[in-house]
């Protein structure tokens, strides 16, 4: 199922013995457009100290009673590495976080979990050094930003500004974000309206703004969003009939980044969707 990040700010975390506080903000990975990690507000427990939760340390997410609950312990998480909220995620950071847990790193590779497209296969498997050196990643690089820091960002089109950035759509398996929340207020009077994260040309973050390949013309009439209604199929089919591009779910055919060619048509979704 496709959620609003707003909407999951403040969900529960319980550890396997105890309350570990709630979300407060998110690190997204520029590169792969997905969640690595949740930002949990511990309140009273290790005095306040915000702590990092990868979505791999889930054992079930009770979507019902807004609660993510951990296979980890309160001491474990008591002694995870510290990191600066304030600054980006370093990939040594991240090398450390996950020796310290023992999970395997995701990156490395062509998925967005590896080899997998669910943080959970990785909760199966164990830190592996060498597999984390053959990736070649220098230490310092950095593919994590605050989600709190890029909502505000201005979208630039290929023609004029648009709007900021609002909010993002995540599938709450894979994590991956499916879409950017664009508020066009100072022009449309609060029309919100979806793009897919891979139309995006550019990230800058010294001028706070997210470049697009699409125009100011088309973003306006694009279907727009209603954030009290869920991100169902037929809304994205009608997204992606808009914009001339192929839908994540189809096989085949361009890419979901480019326009599909003239005259072209979509091939039938699958049997069984990869929706939740």
């Amino acid at each position: 199922m496709l959620r609003s990040l707003k909407e999951i700010e403040k969900y529960q975390l319980n550890a396997t013995d105890g309350d570990l506080g709630t979300v407060a903000d998110f690190f997204l990975d520029d590169e792969h457009w997905a969640i690595r990690y949740l930002v949990v507000d511990t309140g009273g427990f290790l005095e306040g100290r915000q702590v990092l939760i990868s979505p791999i340390s889930f054992r079930r997410a009770d979507w019902a009673t807004r609660c993510f609950h951990l296979a980890l312990t309160m001491d474990r998480i008591r002694n995870s590495p510290s990191v600066d909220m304030a600054r980006p995620v370093s990939r040594q950071h991240e090398r450390d976080y996950h020796r310290y847990y023992g999970y395997p790193t995701y990156w490395g590779s062509s998925g967005i979990w590896r080899l997998d497209s669910e943080p959970s296969a990785l909760a199966m498997l164990s830190w592996d050094e060498t597999m984390d050196a053959a990736s070649g990643e220098p230490a310092d690089d950095v593919h994590l930003r605050s989600v709190g820091e890029l909502r505000g960002y201005r979208i630039q089109g290929t023609d004029d500004d648009i709007g900021h950035v609002d909010d993002f759509i995540v599938d709450d398996v894979t994590w991956e974000v499916r879409y950017l929340v664009l508020d066009t207020s100072n022009w449309w009077f609060g029309k919100k309206v979806l793009v897919a994260p891979r139309w995006a040309k550019d990230i800058s973050w010294e001028e706070r703004k997210v470049t697009v390949g699409l125009s100011r013309e088309a973003i306006e009439n694009s279907p727009e969003w209603d954030p009290s209604a869920e991100v169902n199929r037929d809304y994205e089919t009608r997204l992606y009939d808009h914009y001339g591009r192929r839908a994540y779910w189809l096989r085949g055919g361009p890419a979901d980044s480019e326009p599909a060619p003239p005259g072209a048509k979509p091939r039938p979704e699958p049997a069984e969707p990869d929706i939740r």
